[in-house]
């Protein structure tokens, strides 16, 4: 998973990680505040279009140098 799967969620500490062993009321989950609904639906596509155009320039990328590497030979 990339960087832009887990915006919403807060990152816990270790400590806090330990703690969640025995958090059986899950009162520790925690998340990542937005002022409302539109701004977190706004986030989260921005965030799945950044993870579509970093694929695909990895995948040109990837084109790219097997191309070059096919005009070589």
């Amino acid at each position: 998973m990339g960087s832009y799967t887990n915006f919403l969620f807060a990152r816990p500490s270790f400590l806090e990680g330990v703690g969640r062993l025995v958090d059986f009321g899950d009162t520790l989950t925690e998340f990542n505040r937005s002022l409302d609904d539109e701004q977190a639906d706004r986030l989260a596509l921005i965030a799945d279009w950044n993870a579509v155009g970093e694929d695909l320039g990895a995948v040109i990328s990837h084109y790219v140098a097997e191309r070059n590497r096919v005009e070589k030979l």
